[in-house]
């Protein structure tokens, strides 16, 4: 880093990856900073510069500062790291420190030492505070120690897991056999081994992939199951909304059992009208209600006189962005449901939560293939809800939409929600 480099990032200000500081501050403060940055997406720690963006400069020699940073990269933070170190000449008797931290960190959660204890930190805005129980569980399952949705639910047992369900996927869909509906040692046997379910000191509780898939209720436990949904007269929220409804239950449907022709699978759906051979819809297929009593079905007659038909939008698209919404939401966030909302222009489906690791936009467009929620992913798969090439995103989505009015639906990945947008025509220059 060069002096006009340096200027450049101080007159900018302290932000989630630029922090401001003298290098006299106690070691437990240092590294307080250095773990959120690293729990974040890294960043600068510019020694010897004032919170107001005034530069003091180092109040010891460069080597002993560097010295001092190393050890307390060493033993106050953990695990250790080696974070990369130089100094830029501000003026003739004034040097920068600049601690640079990695943004693909790939040992998270870091942590702190405060007294005898470890403490992991999380970087909110400007400000450095101690991770609540979510976000540390959050950044185990972006390092993959944790994976969400494998996590045991606690206060939940075979009896919060809806045994319909449970047979039509397992007889049906998997095509294996499977216990006796009161059987419940053998139904706990088969869910653990499938991580529907796991033992704790001898008790058999849910998953969150089996509760979110299979619950008879899984909003009793988990708050942030479902989607709301809206449909909005104008362009923007508005209070007086023309429908709403809380989407609520297991995702995936109640489908019947295969007559000896149709082979292995149940009558799943494949395509979209009115009367799919459902038995009791989950909240996938909620969702496809809910927009098909809310968007247009558009009708004309062709150049042969036949009458044609289609929808305001394809409704393979919103499958698609429903699918991948409930599929690779970040679980942890208990506050947020996926939304689900019409407009007079477009079609939303936001999922709280970043992208998961490693996963960018452009290449969900390419069909990357990356999961948060391995398993709900699977199991939505076996259920022909995912496709096993992974692109879904490219092929149903993009293409989809190009072939039905020509528009480009928009990807936008911000601070806390992934949006799939969806334009019911073209946009005006």
């Amino acid at each position: 880093m060069n002096r006009t480099e340096l200027q450049e990032i101080i007159w900018n200000g302290e932000s989630s990856g630029v922090e401001f500081k003298r290098d006299d501050i106690r070691p437990e403060q240092l590294a307080k900073e250095m773990a959120a940055l690293l729990n974040l997406e890294g960043g600068y720690i510019l020694l010897g510069v004032e919170q107001d963006g005034s530069v003091t400069g180092l109040s010891r020699e460069p080597q002993k500062a560097e010295e001092w940073v190393m050890t307390v990269a060493r033993d106050h933070v953990q695990p250790p790291i080696i974070p990369f170190w130089e100094t830029v000449r501000w003026d003739e008797n004034k040097v920068v420190g600049i601690i640079k931290l990695p943004d693909d960190a790939p040992d998270k959660p870091y942590k702190a030492k405060r007294g005898s204890s470890w403490i992991t930190q999380v970087r909110v805005g400007t400000t450095t505070r101690d991770a609540t129980r979510e976000e540390e569980a959050r950044l185990y399952m972006q390092a993959g120690y944790l994976p969400y949705d494998r996590k045991p639910v606690p206060g939940t047992s075979l009896k919060d897991l809806d045994p319909r369900r449970l047979i039509n996927y397992f007889r049906d869909i998997r095509a294996q056999d499977c216990p006796a509906p009161e059987d419940d040692e053998a139904w706990c046997r088969l869910l653990t081994n499938t991580e529907l379910m796991a033992e704790d000191r001898g008790t058999f509780l849910a998953t969150v992939g089996g509760l979110l898939l299979f619950g008879k209720n899984p909003n009793k436990f988990l708050p942030q199951a479902g989607i709301s949904a809206a449909a909005y007269q104008g362009t923007e929220k508005d209070y007086d909304a023309k429908a709403r409804q809380d989407l609520r239950g297991p995702l995936v449907s109640l489908f019947p059992s295969p007559s000896p022709e149709m082979g292995r699978y149940p009558a799943l759906p494949t395509t979209f009208s009115e009367n799919s051979n459902v038995i009791e819809n989950g909240v996938i297929e909620q969702a496809l209600d809910f927009v098909r009593r809310n968007v247009e079905l558009e009708a004309w007659i062709d150049d042969g006189g036949r009458r044609q038909e289609r929808w305001s939008y394809p409704l393979e698209a919103v499958r698609e962005a429903v699918v991948n919404a409930v599929a690779h939401r970040d679980y942890t966030i208990a506050v947020c449901e996926i939304e689900l909302s019409l407009y007079a222009n477009r079609l939303e489906v936001i999922s709280p939560g970043r992208l998961p690791n490693t996963v960018t936009v452009e290449k969900m467009r390419a069909g990357y293939r990356a999961s948060r929620n391995e398993l709900i992913k699977e199991v939505l798969r076996d259920y022909r809800y995912i496709e096993a090439s992974g692109l879904g995103v490219p092929r149903k989505i993009i293409k989809g939409m190009r072939e039905h009015n020509g528009t480009e639906p928009d990807l936008i990945e911000e601070a806390d929600r992934f949006i799939v947008r969806l334009w019911k025509t073209k946009r005006s220059l």
